[in-house]
């Protein structure tokens, strides 16, 4: 017999809120958090906008001296990782520590600690180098500070794989509950990337929108004058757990994982395939692990960049898993108030897929204004919806042609 695999707890950090409550709230309410980036000097980079997480404290979470070990997604990391403890009430204690796990993604890492010791051995030469240099910067160590936090000692990992990381450290969570190599994972993303090389990066690449003089219309998913992404920060942390093991400790259960679908486009390193067929392959590799029909899914938090390709094709392959069903589904990206996480966004998502089937409430696209033929899906414009939802599906594709779908199902008892 299969394993159940549910979710316990959610913990959001995001730029429309610092807990899980606020950020929820405000995304119900189609708030942007979108606004003129703070955290450098933005003069002479084409985007200057950006989706920040607005007056984070580190030391609400973390002792001073040990800041200096950890990047700006690290600590963001926590953060989230600590509201998805406290919401399960999951105490790891040694009895069970070898069966909890941790399995957090980021698509860039520490940017900003890289960035700042670059420097340094510019100014200063290497003995100005931090001896934290290495371990507050590499990707895995968000995983690591976490787990020796709550002394979880099962399955440790990571994922880098762009904007597919924290999905696919979902999933992989999810399977490794399914085949009881562990009980409980504690898994997501987090992604601190507003950086002078970050949004240097993107906007090299023409990627990010320039809609600078009206941030909060910038991201604007599905709408025929999108011109970009919006870059954001934050993270996305799940508590997934067994169902016997949350029942038998009286666990809160927000909903349930049912399926996971991997697949590479095998196209270009940046371009979603022009077939669509790439993410159609991962949300009906999704659909077949889940054994659940195509007509039995009522929302998708889709990947939604409000950049003109991903949003075109991601819309093309929808059609050709739903087919004539896609014309009923409900469709929306998150990312129009948010921005875009990166390597987070799947963490985060996912998160907000499992609060759409608690509540039953779909969050909106904002900015959806002027309609493009080639999306003519039902993109929950502009204002949330109460709406009855079964299953719900989670989309994430990434540079390299790296795709992941989650599937979540509501869950009833």
């Amino acid at each position: 017999m299969t394993r159940r695999v549910v979710v316990t707890g959610v913990g959001l950090l995001t730029a429309v809120g610092l807990d899980t409550a606020e950020s929820w709230q405000n995304l119900l309410a189609g708030k942007s958090g979108v606004a003129p980036i703070t955290h450098f000097d933005t003069t002479g980079f084409s985007a200057t906008i950006a989706a920040e997480v607005k007056g984070f404290d580190p030391l609400q979470v973390i002792e001073k001296k040990e800041l200096k070990k950890m990047g700006l997604f690290i600590q963001f990391a926590l953060a989230a990782a600590q509201q998805a403890v406290q919401q399960s009430q999951l105490q790891v204690t040694p009895d069970i520590a070898e069966r909890v796990g941790v399995y957090i993604g980021s698509g860039i890492g520490g940017f900003d600690v890289i960035e700042r010791e670059h420097t340094a051995l510019m100014q200063g030469g290497p003995r100005k180098i931090s001896p934290f240099f290495i371990p507050a910067a590499i990707v895995n160590l968000a995983s690591g500070h976490v787990s020796i936090r709550y002394g979880a000692k099962g399955p440790n990992s990571a994922t880098c794989t762009a904007c597919s990381s924290s999905a696919h450290a979902v999933g992989d969570s999810f399977k490794l509950i399914q085949r009881c190599a562990a009980d409980v994972m504690i898994c997501g993303g987090a992604e601190a990337a507003i950086t002078p090389m970050g949004v240097g990066g993107f906007a090299a690449m023409r990627a990010l929108s320039t809609r600078n003089q009206e941030p909060e219309k910038a991201s604007r998913p599905f709408d025929k004058e999108r011109d970009g992404f919006v870059i954001g920060e934050g993270a996305g942390i799940l508590i997934l757990e067994e169902l016997g093991f949350a029942l038998k400790r009286g666990a809160p259960i927000l909903a349930e994982v049912v399926g996971y679908g991997m697949s590479g486009d095998a196209f270009h390193i940046t371009q979603p395939d022009e077939s669509a067929g790439g993410a159609a392959r991962a949300m009906q590799a999704t659909l077949a692990d889940a054994e659940v029909l195509p007509e039995q899914v009522g929302y998708i938090n889709a990947h939604g960049t409000s950049t003109p390709y991903n949003d075109r094709l991601e819309t093309l392959a929808i059609k050709k898993v739903f087919g004539d069903h896609a014309r009923k589904l409900a469709v929306s990206s998150t990312k129009s108030m948010t921005g875009h996480l990166l390597g987070g966004a799947g963490g985060l998502e996912a998160g907000i897929t499992v609060l759409a089937l608690r509540d039953q409430m779909l969050p909106p696209t904002i900015n959806l204004e002027h309609p493009d033929p080639d999306c003519d899906l039902d993109y929950v414009p502009n204002q949330a919806r109460q709406a009855e939802v079964e299953y719900a599906l989670s989309n994430s594709f990434g540079f390299g042609g790296t795709n992941a779908a989650l599937l979540l199902k509501r869950y009833t008892g």
